[in-house]
């Protein structure tokens, strides 16, 4: 039995509120059980300098946890003047399955950049990040289409993530904290709308896992993020 009580198969109870953020162009709070974060779409009118002249757009991420989102304080990272390396691992792994998404020359030459604010952490805080990151664009890019500021369709696919681990040697979905600082394998997987994957992130802590292993906990991912894109649709109607 897992410490949540829940089935290898079952997930958190996942929410995605919309327009929480007043003055951003898209803003979702997403939780996945007691993960909780803001995400918030900002646009800016002018790309990155390297893409300047091009034509196209960029979507890009920025991710943060606040002091007390964890069961003890945290420094905020910009005392120390710089985010960890585990802060831009994550905030770049969400720009990348932003924009899989995304036809960046729709987007003029204009940035989006989605802030994902972790306000409570109990594990699995980069997948929920990414899935309510998406419902934040897709709100920002309608926000630019009511203002003819788009060439075409921008949102070419839904994107969302999932964890998955081997705990106590059965493959599970949507780790919390309790089971995934213990899970012998832990695993997140970014898929699209349309079942493609963006990325898929694996590692063996002491016992290294098996292909079957690996297969059962993509079947795992696949019908998790099928379920987390249908809750994107219902959210976004």
């Amino acid at each position: 039995m897992r410490p949540s009580k829940r089935a290898p198969d079952e997930m958190r109870r996942v929410s995605l509120e919309r327009g929480v953020a007043r003055y951003a162009e898209g803003s979702c709070l997403v939780k996945f059980g007691e993960t909780h974060v803001l995400c918030a779409a900002s646009v800016e009118d002018k790309p990155p300098a390297w893409l300047r002249g091009t034509g196209k757009g960029w979507v890009t991420a920025e991710y943060a946890m606040l002091p007390r989102a964890t069961h003890e304080r945290t420094r905020r990272e910009v005392t120390s003047g710089k985010p960890s390396g585990r802060t831009q691992e994550i905030q770049r792994l969400i720009g990348r399955s932003l924009r899989a998404v995304v036809d960046l020359p729709a987007l003029g030459e204009r940035q989006i950049t989605v802030d994902c604010d972790v306000l409570q952490a109990d594990g699995g805080t980069r997948t929920a990040s990414i899935t309510g990151a998406w419902v934040a664009l897709h709100d920002c890019l309608q926000w630019m289409k009511a203002r003819n500021m788009l060439k075409g369709e921008a949102l070419k696919d839904h994107v969302a993530a999932i964890s998955c681990g081997i705990s106590s040697d059965t493959p599970v979905i949507d780790l919390d904290y309790a089971e995934d600082s213990s899970a012998g394998t832990d695993a997140n997987f970014v898929i699209t709308g349309s079942g493609g994957l963006v990325e898929v992130q694996g590692t063996a802590e002491g016992k290294p896992f098996s292909e079957s292993d690996f297969l059962a906990l993509m079947k795992l991912a696949r019908g998790g993020c099928a379920k987390l894109v249908e809750l994107q649709k219902i959210a976004v109607l």
